[in-house]
């Protein structure tokens, strides 16, 4: 390969080079480049990397290259249709919205109605004070994309208001993507996110289970059911490991190595003592 490619280098970019050196590669071990082939593409993952406030990225990675081409052709060809003259979005924007719209369950193009959990006080929803929300999964948010991501029209999400002295929730805005049952919706939102200490998936993406397993005496109730990511489920499913689920929500977690660790879902504001007026 460094004979073939010595003189096929200078002057290249590094998608040139790329695709020379795999080239090379495939010429000079066609066998083991189609075994290679075959490992990536049973690689292939769908991740999502947090960017900074209010921005994150998704992305598959590893697919079958000619699905990836297709996806994006299919984009690319959506966007363009869109980029008429009184468009003021950029082609990039517009193939991310595409993107976007598709993966959500619509045509391209169009808004479609997607579920967060959106965690912010009365006042700041009226616009009173300028405190941080806090988009489960994501982290905190200023107040205006707090704001108008509650008011907007591109989206459609459960709203908490909490009462501004004791963060109790006022209302539970009931537009919401896929309705689910009283129970399973108030562990969600009081949890936000997977309970395993460390661990962010949201809450919407995990699985609903019990702190002591219905076989050994649980009950399906608030007061015995947490959220667990699938991974975190299995682990604790695991020999040695112990869960327990006290009276505040406080789940306490502890290995086959003894030692344990807590994770209680977070006040949905600071405690006040008086009005912000």
């Amino acid at each position: 390969m460094d004979e073939v490619l010595e003189d096929r280098l200078p002057g290249r970019n590094s998608e040139q080079v790329r695709k020379a050196a795999n080239h090379a590669a495939m010429m000079a071990d066609r066998d083991g480049a189609g075994k290679r082939a075959e490992q990536h593409r049973a690689g292939r993952r769908l991740s999502i990397r947090q960017g900074e406030t209010g921005v994150a990225s998704i992305e598959v990675e590893d697919g079958p290259v000619e699905k990836i081409t297709a996806a994006y052709t299919r984009i690319d060809r959506e966007a363009r249709a869109l980029k008429t003259g009184d468009e003021t979005r950029t082609l990039d924007q517009l193939r991310a919205d595409v993107a976007l719209d598709l993966l959500l369950g619509g045509q391209g193009g169009k808004s479609e109605r997607s579920e967060v959990f959106l965690y912010m006080d009365l006042h700041t929803y009226l616009g009173l004070n300028d405190d941080p929300a806090e988009l489960a999964g994501h982290g905190h948010i200023p107040a205006p994309l707090a704001r108008h991501i509650a008011s907007g029209s591109n989206t459609v999400l459960r709203r908490i208001i909490t009462d501004p002295l004791s963060g109790q929730v006022l209302d539970l805005g009931r537009d919401r993507y896929r309705p689910t049952a009283g129970l399973d919706e108030f562990v969600r939102v009081r949890d936000r996110e997977c309970r395993r200490p460390g661990c962010h998936r949201v809450a919407q993406a995990c699985d609903l289970d019990h702190a002591l397993p219905w076989q050994h005496g649980g009950h399906t109730a608030d007061t015995e059911l947490v959220d667990l990511c699938r991974r975190d489920h299995r682990l604790k499913d695991q020999p040695g490991w112990s869960y327990r689920l006290a009276a505040d929500a406080t789940l306490t977690i502890t290995t086959p190595t003894g030692r344990s660790y807590d994770s209680t879902p977070p006040p949905l504001h600071e405690p006040r003592t008086e009005p912000p007026f």
